[in-house]
């Protein structure tokens, strides 16, 4: 498979959109985590307790998204040099790799929304039990 130069940099706009979403999770995140961090130390509360179980999970969780996607943008940088300097089977292998992360980065931002919707039933159940 021959791919030019510019394959890789298609990928650009589309991870910096990702990267904007990721960095939404977790400012989302950090800033709830402190709301509850607040209502734990008044309330003591059991689902306050949950969600924080929570929450910490989906920051380690973004934390891994984003370093794959990070590890997936340097992959395709480097394809991109190796391209120019003419290796083109090692910069197939490359931006092989570098899909592959970031394939992996979504994965894992999927986890995440499903435990984001587990967070979310904890928060209904508070509701219905009041």
């Amino acid at each position: 498979m021959q791919i030019s130069i510019t394959t890789p940099a298609l990928l650009f706009p589309a991870i910096s959109v990702l990267f904007l979403a990721y960095a939404n999770r977790y400012l989302a995140i950090s800033k709830r985590t402190r709301e509850l961090h607040g209502l734990y130390n008044k309330t003591q509360s059991f689902y306050a307790k949950k969600q924080v179980e929570s929450l910490r999970k989906r920051i380690r969780l973004i934390i891994i998204m984003q370093l794959l996607a990070v590890m997936g943008i340097i992959s395709c940088v480097l394809t991109m040099g190796l391209i120019f300097f003419g290796l083109q089977k090692i910069a197939n292998y490359c931006f092989l790799t570098g899909m592959i992360l970031i394939v992996f980065s979504l994965l894992v931002s999927m986890w995440e929304l499903l435990i984001s919707t587990q967070a979310l039933n904890i928060e209904l159940q508070k509701i219905e039990g009041e």
